[in-house]
Order: C-alpha cells, then sequence, then structure tokens
C-alpha cells in the first residue's frame, strides 16, 4: 500500500516512455540486427537525466529515489531491453560502486560524468571460470613501487568496451582478501575482448576483460582493502531489483503484443482470443505481470526506507524474470508462426528474456538466498 507510485513517479513514466517510444522503439530491430549500441541516444539518456535519477545535486544528480530508477528502467526495458540493461548496469554497476565506496577525490574524479550519462562504467566481478561463484576470485593485486599490479581475468562485462566507457571497476585477490580497484579505460594491460556473440541483448555492450601487468596508481583502491567481494555483493542487491523493473518491462511488452494480436487475428470466424483457452492464459499472466510489478515496486519501496533488502530484492528478482520468461514463452506461442519471425519484436523479446534470470545472480541463486533468509541450513 505505501509501496504505490506517486504523481511525480507516474509523470516520469510517461517522459520515459515518451522518450523510448520515440528514439528507441523505431530503430531497436535493426540495432538488434546489427548488434549496434547507439552510443548518441545513451547521450540523450543523460541528458534526459536518467543516468543521474538516484544520485545526489552536488555530482550532477537529481537526488530522486531508486523507485524512480526502477519506473525508467522498466519504460526503457518495455521497448528495447538493450537499452534498459544499459541504464541498469550504468547506474547499478558503473557509478554506484563509485558513489558507495570511492574516496572523495575518486568521486570528484569519476562521478559526474558517469552520472550525467557521458561516461559508461563497467563492473568486473565474474570470472570465466567462476559463475555463479563470484568468490572464487583468481584474479590477482600485487602492489608494486607505489601502483598495483593486476593479473587475471574478467567475464560478461556490460559497458566496458564502448566509445565513451570510462573506466571498469575490477575484484582482485590481495594480502588482505578480495579488494576492489578502479581501471582507467585505455590503461596499459587492460585488454578489452572482442564483443560477445549473444543470444540476445544485442545492442548492448558486453565484452571480457584480460588484465595482463595492468598497473593502477595505489589511490585507485576501491573500498578498504579486503572488502572489495563483500562490497560488490551489497551493489548485486541493489541490482538485482533494477534487473527485476526490467523484467517487468519485457512481461508487459510480451502482454501488451499478445492481447493486441489476440483480438485482431481471426482464426474459424472469431478473434483467437475469444477462445477461452487462450483468454484465460492471458488472464493468467496479466496477474503473473501484476504480482512481479508490485513485488519489484515493494522491493524498491524498502530500500528508499533504508531498510535490508537482500530477501525481498532476491523474491523480486526470481519471481519477476521467471515471468519475464512465461510471458515470452506464452506470446510467442499467441503470434503463432508470426511470432517466430524476426519481423516481429516479439521474437527480439524472447531472445533477450532468457538472460534476466541468469545475470547478476541466477534463479538458483535467489533461491539459495531466500532459502538462507528463512534459516534454511542450506550450503
Amino acid at each position: 500500500m505505501a509501496w504505490e507510485l506517486t504523481e511525480e513517479h507516474e509523470m516520469l513514466r510517461s517522459t520515459v516512455r515518451e522518450f523510448a517510444e520515440g528514439e528507441i522503439a523505431p530503430h531497436a530491430a535493426q540495432w538488434d540486427v546489427d548488434h549496434h549500441f547507439p552510443v548518441d541516444v545513451v547521450r540523450q539518456m543523460g541528458e534526459l537525466g536518467l543516468f543521474g535519477i538516484v544520485f545526489p545535486e552536488e555530482y550532477g544528480g537529481a537526488g530522486g529515489d531508486f523507485t524512480s530508477l526502477c519506473v525508467a528502467i522498466e519504460e526503457l526495458g518495455r521497448v528495447d531491453q538493450s537499452m534498459g540493461i544499459t541504464l541498469s548496469a550504468g547506474v547499478g554497476l558503473g557509478a554506484n560502486p563509485i558513489f558507495q565506496f570511492g574516496t572523495a577525490d575518486q568521486k570528484e574524479r569519476w562521478l559526474p560524468d558517469l552520472v550525467a550519462g557521458r561516461a559508461l562504467g563497467g563492473f568486473g566481478l565474474t570470472e570465466p571460470d567462476g559463475g555463479s561463484d563470484a568468490g572464487a576470485t583468481k584474479t590477482r593485486a600485487e602492489l608494486v613501487d607505489g601502483d598495483w599490479v593486476i593479473n587475471g581475468s574478467k567475464a560478461f562485462i556490460t559497458n566496458c568496451g564502448t566509445d565513451i566507457t570510462s573506466l571498469t571497476t575490477v575484484t582482485a585477490r590481495t594480502e588482505d582478501g578480495i579488494s576492489a580497484f578502479v581501471v582507467p579505460a585505455g590503461t596499459p594491460g587492460m585488454i578489452i575482448e572482442p564483443p560477445y556473440h549473444k543470444l540476445g541483448w544485442h545492442a548492448s555492450d558486453t565484452h571480457g576483460i584480460t588484465l595482463d601487468d595492468c598497473r593502477v596508481p595505489e589511490h585507485h583502491l576501491l573500498g578498504k582493502p579486503g572488502e572489495g567481494f563483500r562490497n560488490f555483493l551489497t551493489i548485486l542487491d541493489d541490482g538485482r531489483i533494477a534487473i527485476s523493473a526490467l523484467a517487468v518491462g519485457c512481461a508487459q511488452a510480451a502482454l501488451e503484443m499478445s492481447i493486441e494480436y489476440a483480438k485482431d487475428r481471426i482464426a474459424f470466424g472469431k478473434p483467437i482470443g475469444a477462445n477461452q483457452g487462450l483468454a484465460f492464459q492471458l488472464s493468467d499472466l496479466a496477474v503473473q505481470v501484476e504480482n512481479a510489478r508490485n513485488l519489484t515496486y515493494k522491493a524498491a519501496w524498502i530500500k528508499d526506507q533504508g531498510r535490508p533488502i537482500g530477501q525481498i530484492a532476491a523474491m523480486a528478482k526470481l519471481y519477476s524474470t521467471e515471468a519475464a520468461m512465461d510471458a515470452v514463452r506464452l506470446g510467442t506461442q499467441v503470434l503463432g508462426g508470426m511470432g517466430f519471425m524476426e519481423e516481429t519484436p516479439m521474437a527480439r523479446f524472447y531472445r533477450d528474456a532468457k538472460i534476466l534470470e541468469i545475470g547478476e545472480g541466477t534463479s538458483e541463486i535467489q533461491r539459495l538466498v531466500i532459502a538462507r533468509s528463512l534459516g534454511l541450513p542450506v550450503g
């Protein structure tokens, strides 16, 4: 009840929807085909203030709440999941680690451009052999003559290889444990690997990173020594709510496309939506989407109240991402042969949806987090 959206939230929704439908929707299919990351549109998102929603005015932000960011991510995701994740990762994984754990000098140097959307940041936690076991970090950093020398590799890093990427934060093992570091774009020894050929999110920038005697100054340590892993896990809690919002956008889009097609497609002399077998499935899906949205915005509200979010963030991400998969699966079935054609947005949303159950913690990891919060002795 208290997490109902305000008039200001709904005004923001209208603004972002207008932008998404006008500047993104006409081009999303071609970006997907070309695997094109539209830097100009990302900059427009920055000019609209989307990257600065949750950050203080002193860094150029709007000082808004986390719920507002979720509204923006949902609306972008309703049109194009790639641009939705670009915003989600740009804020939550790019700028937020600097804001949460950076020194005053680090914030002053990096945040203004990140908050304005003039620059993007990457988040280097996952490793090729680690996956969900993010604590199995093999990357190492050694302090040598006033520089940290980093060696290792990172996988599946969003926004790390764009023309406007300014930095990537990475975790590495040090004498104190797993620490975090700010590595500016272009630093010798940080090799951005070729972009992945992905199932979906074709317009999102994703690369692996190799760190080969990559040297950064001692003051590029992010947070306290040995606390990088713990700090990055708290970043992921926020990100799970944001991914939940992205999933709601995906599910909502699939539901809307399905309903429209079910009203217009005539088979056996009547709209296919007149058949209870289909109408009831779409009704059930509408309930799922409503529940996903409620869970998402309750989680965002709890975060805005400053309360612990570990359990509710996991619940929201688990439910919403699986609802998104149900939505695109049913949506493709509703559209039939046309749903299998790349000329329809449904095919793109179908491909985009699967990663929602994987990124920022798989569904299995979310169930593990929830089980532990229930006091169950799971490993």
